[in-house]
């Protein structure tokens, strides 16, 4: 990728909820971040001003929809109706994190599909396309009627793993429930390591209860990867469970560190030696303890936007891992 892209119809434009992120991809790509400004009126209503001229641009605005969640995606559509109306000519929207992405399916009776619901409502709005980073559930790709490039962080967190020779038959990646199990066997794929499934239950919403370990696990070196870590109930019970089965250390891994209730403190007293996430959700300083090793996906995405913006296949990034 070259250091400086030229072309001026290539606009970057960053909302609220992540713009460190965004700092680093505009920088990956080579452009200047696009002058736009957000704020509120007394009442909460959010104003939103862009800046400079986007007539006939290929706009990408960088917006995770994590906590405060609403705010953050009333932004994003109110972002991208700005910029239908003022004539771009493709809006795509960056979102590292999907929120919403958990209520995927109709798990009981009258209950919504809400990813689905912000599916509508991006497009409604105006988006031509969509770039996000580890859904929840893959198949939310098909609730979208624009073209959804999905990308991996299983290769990123490879990366941090074969940097600490962590790989082999000594090491064992563990998927904390059935739903993982595609995600885990890519890790284990790159790191040429066995993987364990944890066979769990949940009772009700941010509980989790262990029933079984599928798979090896004694005297090994253990990684659990997930999507995401909300209220780190799933991943530390995981931990303790395979720290009683006679496992070695146990590291744990995620895209997406919602971290919200409890999380730090579980995580402080688990059995985690380690817990590397990246930077899809902006976490503030204070927030990143000792355990939490934190890695950038600004040059995955950033990549992502150059090869989608120049019409070159962006598949070539889920394999890459060097």
């Amino acid at each position: 990728m070259s250091k400086h892209y030229c072309d001026p119809r290539l606009k970057i434009f960053a909302l609220n909820s992540n713009r460190p992120l965004a700092e680093k991809i505009a920088k990956a790509v080579g452009v200047e971040l696009g002058k736009s400004l957000v704020k509120q009126f007394s009442d909460g209503e959010i104003q939103i001003n862009i800046e400079e001229s986007i007539r006939g641009a290929h706009v990408y605005v960088i917006q995770s929809t994590s906590a405060p969640v609403n705010d953050h995606l009333m932004e994003l559509l109110i972002m991208i109706d700005a910029l239908k109306r003022a004539s771009a000519a493709t809006i795509n929207v960056v979102m590292p994190y999907f929120g919403y992405a958990r209520q995927d399916r109709k798990a009981r009776s009258r209950e919504p599909i809400t990813s689905k619901l912000v599916a509508n409502m991006l497009t409604i709005a105006g988006a031509s396309r969509l770039i996000t980073l580890d859904l929840h559930a893959a198949q939310i790709q098909g609730f979208f009627d624009i073209p959804v490039d999905h990308l991996m962080g299983a290769p990123l967190i490879a990366n941090y793993f074969l940097d600490y020779n962590l790989s082999g038959d000594d090491v064992v990646v563990v998927s904390p429930d059935h739903g993982g199990v595609t995600r885990a066997r890519k890790l284990a794929e790159i790191l040429k390591t066995p993987i364990a499934i944890i066979d769990k239950r949940r009772p009700c919403a941010n509980v989790a209860e262990v029933m079984n370990i599928i798979g090896n696990v004694a005297g090994k070196k253990c990684i659990l990867i997930d999507d995401m870590i909300d209220t780190a109930g799933t991943i530390t019970l995981a931990a303790d469970a395979l720290q009683q089965a006679g496992a070695g250390e146990i590291y744990a891994s995620c895209t997406h560190p919602v971290l919200s209730g409890p999380a730090l403190e579980r995580i402080e007293k688990s059995a985690i030696t380690k817990m590397v996430v990246t930077d899809s959700i902006y976490l503030p300083s204070e927030r990143k303890i000792a355990k939490i090793e934190e890695i950038s996906v600004g040059k995955l995405i950033g990549e992502a936007l150059v090869r989608i913006y120049e019409n070159r296949p962006v598949s070539v990034l889920f394999e890459n891992h060097s």
